[in-house]
């Protein structure tokens, strides 16, 4: 049974606790990758050896796959997997692509000129999850931006899998996206790794990826602990589905387990207006989980989850927003008039033949996104993430004559002469 709770009797504590998740209040998980970090800082490549043997149950000569070892895995897929990657590479790239737009010079006032100008990420640090499921598409996700931004040095870690490699789909990716090398590096040691720099493997100025609690946390960490910047703190994956009367209890429950799948702490939320309904939903989950594949890890993930109902559907929007979801779906008949409602969300499907799994995938919107509530500051990945915005400004004799008298002012009232002489000196 999922526990279900009513919106109108939640009370505030409870409520907290709802909307809190993936949180280590012991510090166990922080203390963990705590240590993982200084062994891979101190001990490079050898740490990165031992960590896949304990963790990976893989013996590694070397850390990396070249480009022979590349195109070699990447030709045992089949053509009809190859040209599905290869849509979902368009849709992603086309999409992706639209965000590079060019600033317009605003002149501030006669003869004072500013704008703004991007240059790429020079190092980026991709990490694509492994573990129980290795996931293709996050590579495209990331790798995508990072190619139309423009990064100079693209670098890949993924765990090996059992044979000491990787799937034929990641090495199919790696090739639509004209990357030569990959690292066999997996959890919080590959986030150590790609942020100081090994033997092996280059150190790079921002860590992109989704991953574990572990790599979460790590990414975390090491924001905090190096000059490395990170895209967001994207952990267990989640969705919270919106369902009015006129939903369709089988697709709603499907979507649910979509995630539930992901594994066993993810999270799986239903807000719905009655109880019926969420009944109706309870037993296709059930129906559903039956003969799924990963029916073990969905259904502790939804032991996990629950239901809320709400009274209408402006309360389960404001349910949504406190809980700030990653993924959010609003399977409603009028989803146009919730649009504007939406304040914290990481990616927004619309309608009842909008699943969640096509943004996964090959809708073309990026699925590494915000988790654990942090949709309430963060966006998820775009080419925004791998470029940096510099201003610039050029001022002529004439804006100087403008600008002069009232940049003296101002540094006078702060008390900083040197500023003022360096306007002072230029106006005589």
């Amino acid at each position: 049974m999922i526990k279900t709770y009513f919106y109108k009797d939640i009370e505030a504590e409870q409520l907290q606790k709802l909307i809190d998740r993936n949180t280590d209040p012991n510090h166990a998980i922080q203390d963990t990758v705590l240590q993982i970090i200084e062994e891979v800082k101190t001990s490079g490549d050898e740490a990165l050896k031992s960590y896949a043997k304990q963790f990976d149950k893989v013996d590694l000569e070397k850390l990396y796959l070249d480009a022979s070892d590349i195109e070699e895995l990447a030709m045992t897929i089949s053509r009809d997997q190859m040209r599905a990657l290869e849509i979902a590479f368009q849709n992603i790239h086309k999409f992706h692509q639209s965000q590079m737009k060019r600033e317009r010079v605003v002149e501030t006032m006669p003869g004072v000129k500013c704008w703004r100008e991007v240059r790429p990420i020079e190092k980026v640090g991709l990490y694509i999850p492994g573990g129980s499921a290795v996931l293709p598409s996050t590579l495209l996700m990331l790798g995508i931006p990072a190619r139309i931004a423009g990064c100079k040095e693209i670098v890949v870690c993924s765990p090996p899998q059992n044979n000491g490699k990787i799937n034929g789909f990641v090495a199919y990716c790696l090739k639509l996206l004209r990357i030569d090398r990959i690292y066999l590096v997996g959890g919080a040691q590959a986030v150590a790794a790609m942020a100081y720099g090994t033997e092996s493997i280059p150190k790079v100025n921002k860590i992109f990826g989704p991953g574990n609690q572990f790599v979460t946390k790590a990414k975390s960490m090491i924001q905090g602990m190096t000059d490395v910047s990170i895209d967001m703190p994207a952990g267990p994956s989640e969705v919270l589905v919106i369902a009015d009367e006129l939903a369709n209890p089988a697709f709603v429950a499907a979507d649910l387990l979509a995630q539930a799948e992901h594994g066993s702490d993810s999270q799986s939320i239903l807000v719905c207006l009655s109880e019926e309904f969420a009944q109706a939903v309870e037993k296709e989950v059930e129906v559903q989980l039956q003969v799924l594949p990963r029916r073990a890890l969905a259904e502790e993930a939804m032991n996990n989850s629950y239901i809320i109902v709400a009274e209408s559907l402006e309360e389960a929007m404001k349910f949504s927003n406190l809980y700030a979801p990653e993924h959010l779906i609003l399977e409603t008949e009028e989803w146009k008039p919730l649009v504007n409602r939406v304040l914290n969300a990481g990616s927004v499907f619309l309608g009842n033949l909008t699943p969640e799994s096509a943004g996964d995938y090959a809708s073309g919107t990026n699925h590494t996104l915000p988790t654990s509530g942090y949709a309430r500051s963060y966006s998820g990945v775009s080419v925004d993430s791998f470029v940096k915005k510099i201003t610039f400004q050029h001022i002529s004799e004439e804006g100087l004559q403008h600008i002069g008298s009232t940049v003296e002012i101002l540094a006078e009232l702060e008390g900083l002469q040197a500023h003022k002489n360096a306007v002072s000196i230029r106006m005589k």
